[in-house]
């Protein structure tokens, strides 16, 4: 066993990937990540006590945020971008380390070892990442714990980071995530401890969503209704993909005029529903599908690729578009050419992009038409007697959640049979690109009201819970699960997790979780899930729906 890896849903067999990541990611890479998490909690051993005594920088909020960032399955490849990120990582330890002893403060005699431990190099750090991964601890239920906390983490510091980018911060989720990472280092910490922290991690992932629907909408406006172009036109472009709407704009400002159009893929989709961004004339619409169809069709775009954030699959080596994709911010991949942070008041340099744009053909069209989105709990509000009449009247009998992500396993193509499947008196909500899966199916409309009606990206899952909310307050019900709601959601990666984490927050009770559930979740904490929240993984098509209309 070279690695153990078991954070996203195509883990190996359901348990975990030993020799290399089913992602794509090396053994070598996996491990250097494992250690910077390490780092991370080292870090926040010192952060968390120099707090106590009012020392708090931005630098050390904002790197634990974007190295947990760094670690999300399918956002960085790159050996080498770990390696100093870890070598930052231990200086910025030292650094509020001395800062917190000048100040007065004093240690412990022991101290965990991710405080104390130094390394400088590649051959240090590699004899080092393996005694520090996942397996380290011993005890497999309080691993199913930590890790989901740490997971959890991950998710809130992405969505944490793209309202950073946008000028918006709430430190109390800096301050809880540097917490909990030192929480996850304490060996005391019982399984119920551990399990009241699993909670606090999904209160606080509502926090962040909230925070990053507030920092999009402030800036780019409520997303509206659209209906989507899925063709292409005759000039050269450039396909974005990837979830940081600050990366958008500044494409597109440095685009427009150019000759150069730009088309969104996958999770950037949603991008399409934003006022602000209708403005650009050469703002084309949306190409291709899924993350995990990039290969096909980043062939058939022929323009420059950008990944603002994770979704990567690592190309196959006789890819002729290799040498055209470039990664930012937290993504990465041995190969692509990593576009610079933005300077303090400035925006990213894509001119490089721009200027490769110009020489490519013009993307092949491999589909037309339009699909429609921008159904966030504003734009649905707005239409909330609408709604509320169509329920009253038994012409939509439920709703269901389908939010999520999307993967490449066989069994996903559930969720479109489950879909086309449904009753025609019922609308899927929907967020995430599991989306993808039904999006483009004619499923019609129930008195003017699309079947469909997709929130936005992953984070944009906020937007369900507040529609929840909002129509249990209308119908006057005292409890959230009372609603004729029922959730049917896929999950993927880390950010998935920490919807979950922030649904069961809230209360929300028997979600069914797909196409597999956690391989990180122990028997024994599986069980609690069930227990105490109805969690339960998915079934035949027939049987689920017979399930959720019953009930």
């Amino acid at each position: 066993m070279s690695m153990f890896c078991f954070q996203c849903q195509e883990t190996a067999k359901g348990i975990g990937c030993t020799i290399s990541g089913v992602c794509g990611k090396t053994d070598k890479v996996a491990n250097m990540q494992d250690l910077l998490i390490f780092v991370l909690k080292g870090i926040s051993i010192y952060s968390t006590k120099a707090r106590s005594l009012g020392i708090e920088t931005d630098e050390v909020n904002r790197f634990v945020v974007e190295s947990l960032f760094m670690t999300i399955t399918n956002a960085n490849f790159d050996h080498d971008r770990f390696v100093t990120r870890i070598q930052e990582g231990l200086r910025l330890r030292d650094r509020i380390k001395s800062e917190y002893l000048n100040a007065g403060g004093k240690l412990p005699s022991v101290l965990h070892e991710s405080a104390t431990w130094s390394g400088n190099s590649v051959e240090e750090f590699a004899a080092k990442n393996i005694s520090v991964g996942v397996l380290s601890e011993k005890n497999e239920d309080i691993r199913s714990l930590k890790e989901m906390v740490v997971y959890g983490l991950k998710g809130m510091a992405a969505y944490t980071e793209h309202a950073l980018n946008l000028g918006f911060e709430d430190k109390s989720i800096y301050k809880f995530i540097q917490e909990a990472l030192v929480a996850t280092t304490d060996n005391t910490l019982t399984a119920d401890q551990l399990v009241a922290l699993v909670n606090e991690t999904g209160k606080f992932g509502v926090t962040a969503m909230a925070l990053l629907d507030k920092a999009n909408t402030s800036t780019y406006g409520n997303p509206e209704i659209t209906k989507v172009n899925i063709g292409v036109r005759n000039n050269p472009g450039i396909l974005i993909s990837g979830h940081d709407l600050r990366d958008m704009e500044d494409l597109l400002k440095q685009t427009e005029g150019t000759g150069v159009d730009v088309y969104t893929h996958s999770e950037m989709l949603p991008a399409n529903y934003y006022p602000a961004f209708k403005k650009y004339k050469h703002f084309v619409g949306n190409y291709g599908s899924s993350w995990w169809r990039q290969k096909e069709e980043f062939e058939t775009f022929n323009g420059p690729v950008l990944f603002t954030t994770n979704c990567i699959v690592p190309p196959k080596k006789d890819a002729t578009y290799a040498e055209r994709v470039y990664t930012t911010g937290a993504a990465g991949f041995t190969g692509f050419k990593h576009i610079a942070d933005r300077p303090a008041g400035g925006q990213k340099d894509f001119s490089e992009i721009i200027a490769v744009a110009k020489k490519c053909k013009p993307p092949v069209e491999i589909e037309k038409g339009e699909i429609i989105g921008g159904f966030a709990h504003n734009q649905v509000m707005a239409v909330a007697d609408k709604v509320v009449d169509a329920v009253k009247s038994g012409a939509i009998k439920k709703f269901f959640v389908m939010a999520g992500c999307d993967g490449r396993m066989k069994d996903r193509n559930y969720y479109t049979e489950f879909a086309a499947a449904l009753p025609k008196d019922t609308v899927i909500l929907t967020a995430g690109c599991a989306k993808y899966r039904y999006n483009k199916l004619p499923l019609g409309d129930i008195n003017g009201i699309p079947r469909v009606l997709d929130a936005g990206q992953c984070n944009d899952s906020y937007s369900l819970a507040v529609i929840a909310l909002k129509l249990k307050e209308v119908f006057n019900l005292k409890d959230i699960n009372e609603l004729p709601i029922a959730f049917n959601i896929a999950w993927y990666e880390q950010k998935a997790v920490i919807v979950l984490l922030a649904l069961l927050y809230l209360g929300v009770k028997n979600i069914h979780l797909g196409p597999t559930l956690p391989g990180f979740l122990s028997p024994n904490v599986a069980k609690v899930l069930v227990e105490k929240f109805g969690i339960a993984g998915v079934g035949t098509v027939e049987d689920d729906i017979k399930l959720f209309m019953k009930n």
